[in-house]
């Protein structure tokens, strides 16, 4: 998979030579790092979740929902809560994608998914939702009708959902 640029938005293309079974709204290519390793030799449980928070960055920008310059008008972004699933080890060098998009949502909040597929093989997936909160804090954030657009085309959330 080293042809497939790392930390770069994967094309449908590219996610399907990566071996992906489907095509998400959000891949990005890495490899794992020698400093995300345990004694054990293996990639250690906080690295997925450094992973996925990279993706979900990503993700925000690629939707307008934060570009993570102006404090001061865009929404605080907080994970409420969060359900991880390591399935199987990975280990040094190998190379991964991990995939995410919106499943749900409601008025000021919504569930994301990603998942790391390394090999052919899911290795680890985390759910969560998000809630969006004024700029200062002081309240929730509705979401932007563009965005819950963006979530039924291209995420493929029903349209039924509030």
């Amino acid at each position: 998979m080293t042809q497939i640029p790392y930390l770069t938005p994967l094309s449908d293309a590219e996610q399907r030579a990566a071996g992906l079974p489907e095509i998400w709204p959000l891949a990005l290519a890495d490899r794992v790092r020698f400093s995300e390793l345990d004694p054990l030799n293996h990639v250690n449980n906080v690295a997925y979740l450094i992973w996925f928070e990279t993706a979900r960055v990503s993700y925000f920008k690629q939707i307008n929902l934060s570009a993570y310059k102006n404090a001061a008008v865009e929404p605080r972004i907080v994970i409420r809560h969060g359900e991880m699933e390591w399935l199987q080890e990975m280990r040094a060098d190998e190379d991964y994608v991990i995939v995410s998009k919106t499943i749900a949502y409601r008025n000021t909040s919504f569930t994301m998914h990603q998942e790391i597929w390394s090999g052919g093989t899911k290795r680890a997936a985390f759910t969560c939702v998000i809630v969006l909160l004024q700029p200062d804090g002081s309240g929730r954030f509705p979401l932007p009708e563009p965005l819950k657009a963006h979530f039924h085309t291209v995420d493929g959330v029903p349209v039924a959902q509030e």
